[in-house]
């Protein structure tokens, strides 16, 4: 009989009887785990599902809605915490406001600009408070104002006054009567403080970084001048120097921080801010 051919001799590592597996290319995993070729998905487990749309997306009608203006009727009005309208065809009064405050208007709306007089601007150039330049807004139209996305508060004078850091102003109505206020203190940069003291029948628009407290005036009422943002024109306003570390200090600092103390009838006040300047 023929002489049977022998089997081939299994490979290094396979067992006998298991017939060659083939080589694959070197530098290549078998064909079991080949990975997918560029631009081809690889197999997802399970049946394919369109993925949902995160919640909290809005549809356009609804986040334009969000933040549409308010309704008018009123010759001031918030917008937000950080942005302000003033009516100017309600009685026709023009509006004062820092120059560069205004962000948007609507119809007929003059801009003209407005020194502080001669007075204030020589306090303003000694001091750097009061109203270098104003603008002066006038016409029927409607006027939006803010500075820096700081929090505004329009507060409404009847026949009262009240002093203000000049700071701290963004507008108010030209009714107002506005006057430079001089605390005289040893310590003081100058040897004096200026305010603005605003009196008369009309809304003031104050600004503050951060939610402001109000405080009742007692005998021991003390309050950073860095601070300070307004107060009532009937306290009495002392100056007390103490020396302290400041949180930020510059070259040059010599860490004394301005004090006032305020004193008063009862029904006086003072407000601060968070935020030092």
């Amino acid at each position: 009989a023929p002489a049977q051919p022998a089997p081939p001799a299994p490979q290094f590592g396979q067992p006998p009887g298991q017939p060659p597996q083939p080589h694959a290319p070197f530098g290549q995993p078998p064909a079991a785990h080949q990975p997918p070729q560029f631009g081809q998905v690889p197999p997802q487990p399970g049946p394919s599902a369109t993925q949902p749309v995160p919640q909290g997306t809005g549809s356009l009608a609804g986040v334009l809605g969000e933040y549409q203006a308010a309704a008018g009727g009123q010759r001031w009005s918030l917008q937000n915490p950080q942005l302000v309208r003033a009516d100017l065809g309600l009685d026709g009064q023009p509006v004062m406001a820092r120059q560069g405050a205004m962000v948007l208007y609507e119809g007929e709306v003059e801009f003209g600009f407005k020194g502080g007089g001669f007075k204030r601007r020589m306090v303003a150039n000694a001091t750097g408070e009061g109203f270098p330049s104003l603008m002066r807004c006038t016409g029927s139209g409607r006027v939006y104002l803010a500075e820096d996305a700081t929090r505004l508060f329009p507060v409404e004078l009847q026949g009262d006054a009240i002093c203000v850091s000049s700071q701290r102003v963004l507008a108010f109505d030209e009714s107002l009567d506005y006057d430079v206020r001089r605390i005289d203190g040893h310590g003081l940069p100058g040897g004096s403080l200026f305010a603005l003291q605003f009196s008369g029948h009309g809304t003031l628009v104050l600004t503050t970084h951060g939610e402001p407290l109000v405080m009742p005036v007692t005998a021991m009422t003390f309050a950073d001048a860095n601070a300070l943002v307004a107060w009532s024109a009937g306290a009495q306003v002392l100056v007390a120097n103490q020396v302290r570390l400041r949180r930020q200090a510059f070259p040059g600092d010599t860490g004394e921080s301005t004090q006032l103390q305020f004193r008063g009838a009862p029904g006086n006040f003072v407000i601060v801010q968070p935020y030092e300047i």
